[in-house]
């Protein structure tokens, strides 16, 4: 059909591309039994099939801290993508076999290997809009807990985040927190190999409100360190708190105790320093 390939409209007020100012970013890789896997993305994205490594399907978690600037000011956002990587049915002949290694160290250049959505979980209401409305994310209320590596904290490469239950409130001006936990996870990441990859643009996939499959790509501007869990998948752990919520019922379907496969992290670097103080000489 010829209106596959034309752009679907931008949602007013919003513009495109959107910028971000800063990023913060891990994610989790699982090779999982493929079967469950494509019985999830023929519910959320029936033109979609699971890319496949050696057999083995791979869901992906992705925790996001951003920030962007605005004209009127500023707004912060936290975020985790719960997705699998899948590529367009119509288009199963053009991505190249890959490893899992290959695909984690970017060699995908079709970039049509990308995240099928399946829980988007943020903490602004207003980032939950936009995502629904410009790329059919399947976004909802959630907030999080999260420590990770800064320059402004001690030395270390560990990373925990707890996602908790939230809804949006009555007011619409923001969300409601709860004290549930969903899930959660750590990845303790020090000492472990880092290779610097180009895997980027990431496509995200999304589904429309009449069911048309989206592709939405992201450019990061610099490379992403990803680190193979070869050997050391005890370095992360992944806790269910709330296996009856949508999300932790599709994480204990898919993942189902699997070891982590691969990390990959992106922090972007500082762009201003405020240095020590120092004593000023008292005059007389």
């Amino acid at each position: 059909m010829t209106d596959d390939l034309t752009l679907p409209p931008v949602a007013a007020p919003y513009q495109l591309p959107f910028h971000y100012g800063a990023l913060h970013n891990i994610g989790l890789d699982y090779l999982v039994d493929p079967a469950p896997v494509r019985k999830a993305l023929a519910e959320h994205h029936p033109d979609l099939s699971a890319a496949e490594f050696d057999g083995q399907a791979c869901v992906t978690l992705n925790y996001q801290l951003y920030f962007a600037q605005y004209p009127n000011g500023g707004g912060i956002t936290q975020e985790i993508e719960y997705s699998i990587i899948a590529h367009p049915t119509a288009s199963g002949g053009r991505p190249a076999r890959l490893s899992y290694e290959q695909f984690a160290q970017g060699y995908d250049q079709t970039k049509l290997l990308g995240i099928a959505r399946l829980h988007v979980l943020c903490d602004n209401p207003l980032a939950i809009e936009a995502g629904t409305k410009l790329y059919g994310e399947p976004k909802y209320p959630a907030w999080f807990e999260a420590t990770m590596p800064s320059l402004n904290g001690p030395p270390g490469d560990s990373w925990t985040v707890a996602c908790k239950q939230a809804a949006h409130a009555p007011s619409g001006a923001g969300i409601e927190r709860q004290e549930l936990p969903l899930f959660s996870f750590s990845a303790d990441l020090a000492g472990l190999p880092r290779t610097p990859v180009n895997n980027t643009p990431i496509t995200g996939y999304g589904t429309d409100p009449a069911g048309r499959p989206i592709a939405g790509p992201l450019n990061v501007y610099q490379p992403y360190e990803y680190r193979s869990l070869t050997g050391e998948a005890d370095r992360v752990r992944l806790t269910v708190q709330d296996a009856s919520s949508p999300v932790g019922a599709d994480l204990t379907a898919l993942i189902a105790g699997a070891p982590a496969a691969g990390a990959w992290t992106y922090q972007s670097a500082p762009v201003a320093a405020h240095n020590r103080p120092y004593y000023v000489p008292r005059a007389g």
